[in-house]
């Protein structure tokens, strides 16, 4: 087992859009090895979260840290911890899997001989006859597998992801599952955005209710495995 440090923290994080409170006051905690899902509806703040604590934003009031180091005072020092992956992950559709994880990674600062990117990739679940295929014909699951051999390259200790299962269909969005919990099972912390409720149950070790940019309910997903998410969730909704 890992000691569970705190990796990710914001503490009475606030942003503003004019008159609009996109984060409001929100405190979070993840741990080494957690997985947290940030569930709610579009517009309930939960981008801007994500974009807050990887510093393309920055906070009214409050602060976001990242293995205890401030977002917003020290960016590099938090960055160099972290991994991202959005909902449409960007890569470059002329070069192949490889080719994207080797620049990207050195971009990060890790250099890799090409028997290390492959393994990364396989560690990943892409499939070896893809590593050398120009990513332009990938899937939308097999981006993102790239997107986690990155994280895994760069050592990241935390993972950002933005509704990481739009799209993917069953098959693959399970295969992503089992990924997740493999990265957390080696002490990542994963902060995942969405607004899947099932994959949010079967996923993360906690839930918390994002709405209007305010945290409305936390919960550890074992004490809520009986209870019927989606009627907590609807409940919320319409308090």
């Amino acid at each position: 087992m890992h000691s569970s440090q705190t990796i990710l923290e914001t503490v009475n994080l606030t942003k503003r859009f004019n008159d609009h409170v996109a984060v409001d006051e929100l405190n979070l905690v993840i741990k080494s090895g957690e997985v947290f899902a940030l569930l709610g509806p579009n517009g309930a703040g939960k981008t801007t979260t994500i974009n807050l604590l990887l510093g393309f934003l920055t906070p009214d009031t409050g602060e976001a840290r990242v293995n205890g180091a401030s977002v917003a005072a020290d960016p590099i020092a938090a960055r160099r911890h972290l991994a991202y992956i959005p909902e449409q992950v960007m890569l470059y559709p002329r070069f192949s899997g490889v080719e994207n994880l080797d620049y990207f990674s050195t971009l990060g600062g890790r250099r890799h001989t090409r028997e290390e990117l492959l393994a990364l990739l396989k560690g990943a679940g892409l499939p070896a006859e893809a590593a050398d295929r120009r990513v332009g014909t990938y899937s939308k699951g097999m981006r993102q597998k790239v997107g986690i051999a990155l994280a895994l390259a760069t050592e990241a200790k935390a993972l950002l992801l933005d509704e990481p299962t739009s799209g993917l269909d069953p098959a693959a969005s399970h295969e992503f599952s089992l990924l997740l919990r493999k990265l957390a099972g080696q002490g990542v912390a994963v902060l995942m955005a969405t607004h899947d409720l099932f994959r949010a149950r079967e996923d993360a070790t906690r839930i918390g209710i994002l709405l209007d940019g305010k945290m409305v309910g936390e919960y550890a997903t074992n004490d809520i495995k009986h209870v019927d998410l989606e009627k907590l969730y609807l409940k919320h909704l319409r308090a």
